[in-house]
């Protein structure tokens, strides 16, 4: 993940969150411009524990924050914990997919992101 990326998580979870920027340093005990200064200038990173803080202020975890899509990070978790509570023969076949119809489904959700943009 790049400096960028972290940055832009730091703000994404923050502004979910419902935290100013303010509102945020007070929050991990550093000086009230700290999270504006790191969000605007981007000339810095936190040091592991801040950014810990950071995350843990922002109602977030570890797990989420480096997730490859942080926005689809809850969905993601949700489907998984429902493929968890499958019995072991369903696992097995959707693990045993027809990539034919993988392909289906991949087409399919093409169309309604299409059809979703154009409305």
């Amino acid at each position: 993940m790049e400096k960028a990326d972290v940055i832009a998580r730091i703000g994404y979870i923050r502004v979910r969150a419902k935290l100013t920027q303010k509102a945020l340093s007070y929050a991990i005990g550093m000086n009230p411009n700290y999270i504006n200064r790191l969000e605007s200038k981007k000339d810095f990173l936190p040091s592991l524990e801040v950014l810990l803080k950071i995350i843990e202020a922002c109602h977030s975890t570890p797990e989420e924050f480096f997730y490859h899509d942080v926005t689809q990070y809850e969905k993601d978790r949700e489907l998984a914990e429902k493929i968890g509570n499958l019995p072991a023969h369903v696992k097995e076949f959707v693990l045993s997919y027809d990539p034919e119809l993988m392909d289906m489904f991949t087409r399919l959700n093409e169309k309604f992101l299409r059809l979703k943009k154009d409305h």
